[in-house]
Formats: C-alpha cells, sequence, structure tokens
C-alpha cells in the first residue's frame, strides 16, 4: 500500500532476511495460523534497519497490521536491551501474557522479559506487616467501613500466597481505599536500602527481574516517570518502543509537570497520622487542600500568570509552613528500628515530595504554563511544559534508539516531540484490510452546522435512521456528555433496540455486554473513541455526533496556541481533531471479514477548507453524502 505520509529517509534498508524470516516462521503458530502480512514484513525490516543505524523511526501501522510482532521480532533478534512503552496497563500485560510467551516459543531465539509497573501496583510487605503488628486505630482504621476492612484482611492474606503481588493477579478488584492501606506511592517509599521489607519487596523485585532482562514492558506513564526522575526509574537501555505513540506528548506532559489538589494534602495527612501524635497539625495539614481549593476554585479551567494570583500564592506558603512544621516533628522522633521508623521514613518522604512540588508551582519555571483543572468539587493546581521536546531530546533522542508506533500518527508529531529530522525516518505500511470494498464513510452533508439551533434535533433524526438500516449493531460516538445524554433519552424512545450508555457498566463489561448481542447499541463519549475492539457482526455503523477538535480554552494547549502562533490550527488543532476522529473510525474494522458505515453528523467533513487533511487521515473507505447509499450498503448480505 502506498504510504499517505511523507518518508523521510535517507538511509539504505538493510537487505538481511533473518527478521523478515524469523517472522514468517512463527506466524503460522498463531491460534488461527496466518502468513506474515505485507505491512509486517516491512514494518520488520525497517525496525531492523533502524536499530542497526542507531535512526528513530517512526511507523504508522493500521488495524491489523501485527504491529507487536513486527517489532517484537526484530528486536528480540537484535540482542539489544529494549524497553516497550505501552499507553496502557491492559496492552502492557496482553504483550506480557500473550505476544511475549508467544514469541520465545516459537522464535529460536534466547531471550528474558519482565514486566515493571509503578510502585503503588505492587503489595507493599511493609505495609502488610504494619497492619498485622499494630493496633488498627494506630493505623487510621477506625474509621474504615467493615466491607474495607474485610478486604484488607483478604489482601493481607493473599500477601503470603502471591509470587508477584502484582495486583493485575487479584481476581477480584479492591476498593481504593483497601488498596492504599497495603501499597505505597514512589513519593512514600523510602528505598529498598532503608526498608527492612526492602529484600522481599515485590516492587523491587519485579526491578531486579526488569534489570536482568532483554525485553521490558512498562506504560508510557511510567517511562514518563523515568524521564522526571533523571533516569533512575527503569534499566539501562539501547532502544525504546513507544506504542500507541500518538499519546507520548500528552503523557510526557503529564509526568514531567506538577498536579496539586485537595487529595495531595489528604493522603499525606493519612500518611503522618500513622506516626505523629500531633492531631491539631495533622488536622491542619489535611485542611490545607480546602484552602488551597478555595484559593484557585475562582480560576476554575484558566491559565495563571506567574507570580501566581496572591490568593494562590500565600494558600501555598501557608501550606508549605505547615508541612515544614510536620517535618520538624518528624525529625524529633528518636525512633530508629522497627514499624514506628518505617511510618517516619514515608512520612519524611512523602512530606518533601510534596514541598518540591509546591515550590515547583510557586516558581513557574520558564516554558511552562500553570492553570486550574478537574472539576469544580475537586479543582488542581496544574503545571506542565508548553514543549515536551527537550525533556524527550536529552532522555530518549540524544541517548538511544526509538521506535514510535501506532495505528494513527499524527501529522507533525515527530517535530513537535522533538525527534532530530536528519536521525528520523517515518513510514506508513498501510493496512492489509480492504477498506474500499468493506467499508463505507459517510458525511450527513445535509445537516446543519453543529452550532445551529436544529442541529440536535435533525442529528438524532439521522441517527434513529441509520440505527433502523443497521439493526442495532451500532456505536455512537460524542463529543461532550450533554450531547450523548440527549442522544440516549431521543433513540430509548424511538428505538426497539437495546441502547447502552457508557455510565451504565463498568467498562470492561459495559463492551463485553455490547459485544454480547448484535441488536444492542453502545451510546459513548470520547473515552471510547479508542481502546475498544469488537470484531464480527456486531459491529455495522460508528457514529461520529461532531469532529472532536479540542477545547478552544484548553489552558496548556492555548499555551501551545500562542507559542505557534499563526500555524496553530494547523499545528496543533488540526492534528488532534485528525487523530481522534481516526481512531474513532478505527472502531469499525477489526478483522479482513468486518463491514460496515462509519457516519460523520458534522458536515465540515465535506464542506470545510482543512476537510481533506481530515479525509485523509482515515482509513480509504468509499465515501457517500447520500443517505440511501448507506442503507443499501447495509443491507447488502455479508460476502462469504
Amino acid at each position: 500500500m502506498p504510504s499517505r505520509n511523507p518518508i523521510v529517509d535517507d538511509v539504505t534498508v538493510d537487505n538481511t532476511m533473518e527478521p523478515v524470516a524469523a517472522l514468517k516462521s512463527i506466524v503460522g503458530h498463531l491460534e488461527h495460523g496466518g502468513e506474515a502480512r505485507e505491512g509486517q514484513a516491512d514494518m520488520v525490516r525497517r525496525i531492523d534497519a533502524a536499530v542497526k543505524s542507531n535512526r528513530h523511526l517512526v511507523v504508522q501501522a493500521g488495524t491489523g497490521t501485527g504491529k507487536s510482532l513486527a517489532y517484537l521480532v526484530p528486536l528480540v533478534l537484535s540482542g539489544r536491551r529494549t524497553v516497550i512503552a505501552t499507553a496502557t496497563k491492559a496492552l502492557q500485560d496482553q504483550l506480557a501474557k500473550k505476544d511475549l510467551p508467544f514469541v520465545a516459543a516459537h522464535l529460536d531465539t534466547d531471550f528474558a522479559y519482565a514486566v515493571l509497573k509503578g510502585r503503588s501496583n505492587y503489595l507493599c510487605l511493609q505495609r502488610v506487616r504494619e497492619l498485622q503488628n499494630t493496633e488498627q486505630i494506630q493505623l487510621g482504621l477506625d474509621d474504615v467501613c467493615p466491607t474495607v476492612r474485610e478486604e484488607i484482611r483478604k489482601l493481607t492474606s493473599w500477601a503470603g500466597v502471591t509470587e508477584t503481588g502484582d495486583n493485575a493477579e487479584l481476581d477480584w478488584m479492591p476498593t481504593p481505599k483497601a488498596w492504599q492501606m497495603v501499597s505505597i506511592s514512589a513519593e512514600e517509599c523510602p528505598g529498598a536500602t532503608r526498608c527492612p521489607m526492602g529484600e522481599p519487596c515485590f516492587a523491587e523485585s519485579a526491578r531486579r527481574h526488569a534489570a536482568a532482562a532483554d525485553i521490558i514492558v512498562v506504560n508510557t506513564h511510567l517511562y514518563g516517570m523515568h524521564l522526571a526522575s533523571g533516569g533512575v526509574v527503569l534499566p539501562e537501555h539501547e532502544v525504546v518502543v513507544f506504542d500507541e505513540a500518538h499519546q507520548l506528548e500528552d503523557t510526557i506532559s503529564d509526568t514531567a509537570g506538577v498536579s496539586l489538589g485537595p487529595g495531595r494534602f489528604l493522603a499525606l495527612s493519612r500518611t503522618l497520622r500513622q506516626v505523629l501524635a500531633d492531631e491539631a497539625l495533622v488536622a491542619e495539614v489535611a485542611g490545607g487542600g480546602t484552602q488551597l481549593m478555595n484559593a484557585i476554585a475562582p480560576f476554575e479551567g484558566r491559565r495563571l500568570a506567574h507570580p501566581l494570583p496572591d490568593a494562590i500564592a500565600d494558600a501555598l506558603m501557608a501550606i508549605r509552613a505547615r508541612i515544614d512544621r510536620a517535618q520538624d516533628a518528624l525529625r524529633s522522633i528518636t525512633s530508629d528500628v522497627g514499624d514506628t521508623a518505617q511510618r517516619k521514613l514515608r512520612a519524611q518522604k512523602a512530606a518533601t515530595t510534596v514541598m518540591a512540588d509546591i515550590d515547583a508551582a510557586m516558581a513557574g519555571a520558564q516554558g511552562t504554563v500553570s492553570w486550574v483543572e478537574g472539576p469544580a468539587h475537586n479543582p488542581h493546581l496544574a503545571v506542565a511544559p508548553i514543549n515536551v521536546a527537550p525533556v524527550l531530546a536529552a532522555g530518549v533522542w540524544e541517548q538511544r534508539t526509538a521506535i514510535l508506533t501506532s495505528a494513527t500518527v499524527p501529522s507533525g508529531l515527530a517535530a513537535r516531540v522533538g525527534l532530530p529530522p536528519n536521525r528520523t525516518d517515518q513510514i506508513d505500511v498501510g493496512s492489509p484490510f480492504d477498506y474500499s470494498t468493506n467499508g463505507l464513510l459517510y458525511c450527513a452533508r445535509h445537516l446543519p452546522e453543529p452550532r445551529h439551533a436544529n442541529f440536535e434535533a435533525q442529528m438524532h433524526d439521522e441517527l434513529e435512521a441509520l440505527i433502523r438500516a443497521a439493526g442495532g449493531r451500532t456505536l455512537s460516538l460524542f463529543t461532550s456528555w450533554k450531547a450523548m445524554d440527549a442522544a440516549l433519552i431521543a433513540m430509548r424512545e424511538r428505538l426497539p433496540f437495546p441502547i447502552l450508555g457508557q455510565r451504565d457498566l463498568p467498562k470492561t463489561t459495559l463492551i463485553q455486554t455490547f459485544a454480547a448481542s448484535e441488536e444492542t447499541c453502545l451510546f459513548a463519549t470520547a473515552g471510547l473513541f479508542q481502546g475498544i475492539d469488537v470484531p464480527g457482526s456486531t459491529l455495522a455503523l460508528v457514529t461520529i455526533d461532531k469532529l472532536p477538535f479540542p477545547r478552544p480554552d484548553d489552558p496548556l494547549l492555548e499555551a501551545r496556541r500562542d507559542a505557534a502562533g499563526p500555524d496553530a490550527f494547523r499545528l496543533i488543532d488540526l492534528p488532534r481533531a485528525a487523530t481522534l476522529l481516526a481512531q474513532a473510525a478505527g472502531r469499525l474494522i477489526r478483522t479482513s471479514t468486518d463491514r460496515g458505515v462509519v457516519a460523520v453528523f458534522d458536515r465540515r467533513l465535506s464542506t470545510a477548507r482543512y476537510a481533506q487533511d481530515l479525509v485523509n487521515s482515515l482509513p480509504p473507505m468509499k465515501r457517500t453524502r447520500h443517505r440511501s447509499d448507506v442503507e443499501a450498503f447495509l443491507a447488502a448480505p455479508q460476502p462469504s
């Protein structure tokens, strides 16, 4: 398939076929058999060449390419220690439990692999020991409900039988409160050398396994924490793969920044309460959350200038003074043995981390933007870098080879994350699916503009007609909760098909319920524009109410627009909308036999000056502006 992206390529691709031959030798062992696809083999060749020539590579690999195997095979054969950073823990677990064991079983090369997660994902043996040895009231369990106490009891029992302490092992989901009581965050942990349970520690065991592995699987958030820490979280490595790379910029921005809200101070107060007898001082620290919330609430959703407004600066200084007093109280505790010493160390580490974040928020370093985000009942003061390129350049591009891959690579991604042009190649290996035969893209051009007063009513009429034509089997995606709720009410009154709303069930159960019934429809917001995989005849229609442009008042994007100047729309807004639109459209065809329609109710996809840029980001489906074409396509018999 020809590339839709420019290929920046002045390096000769190594002609060795060893990695491709290896790929071809193992794909026949897949559950349903198979052959190496053209795009998959091309991806293998290019990654092999990139690693050997120490060049960075950006790969757009459409749905069905088999990109996990396409990067695992050449990287295992390269012998280079590699970190694979995934966008989600679910993908991390898939690599660890399915893809890597498959490669290990069928590729004639010995290698070791390991999974490493953030510390709070592992049960803390020291916390468990304290729960078993200390009075409940001293640990703050006096205000814990009986259900949570029972969960804590089950978790402490599990500590004696689990080999990894990873909460992904559990076949039940503990409440956040229960898990917090038996785990520890990186902000609190004093480190293995200062903890009596440092040797058997599950998190430390995971780090040791990672240090001895050839392939280390993490999530991108943890990789961002590695960069923010100056490179001390992960073992040394020669290659890094960023899977679902379209999320890289936002994830690194989050981890390189600071977030201060009521929850931070409440959590710190709980840690202090486990070791300090001064309840008044502990209460003052907890009350700092309310003080900060009251100070930042009037600025909700707004960028903040520096120096910070007086009300916010005064609140931060007052809270810092309280934490400083708590630190003095901690230093006065003389016990240096036993559980008390460990609770003291945890409290000191947590307090120091929060104080450092307060200092960073107050400083407002050059190249950062500060703003207030979150719901009115729980606002946060956020600080983030406007440009993540320097962080990635220093921590990644200048030190190791990077492979960035996604089904949808936003235009301009390489430049925005600072990849050096003279060492970076970019390719599109396409998709093996026959979109031109099996897919239809419909733009309802006859509908009014989304801002028009009649848009919602006419869009509902269009939605009803299409769902009827599809016989249910619809994923309807909306750019706001308000639009989704209005459509839910209207369609449940008009249609005979079961309709699920995103709030009805937990995400995993929601998708399973939708996939289990052909007539069922699912209405959801931007959270399900990606990460939902429903192959087969259960899904024949994906509808999108409006083009998913980012909010114009998003403070971080405002700052990036200011930096981009007159090209802001082209460089900031359009790539984000195109990526989300492509991700949403990508929910439709998940296998070679899937068939269906992507319907967009926003006429701008056909009429706007930038429409072609958006259409080019989508799979190469046939296009129409006529509902009758959609109805005929959906009514046509499924090819055998």
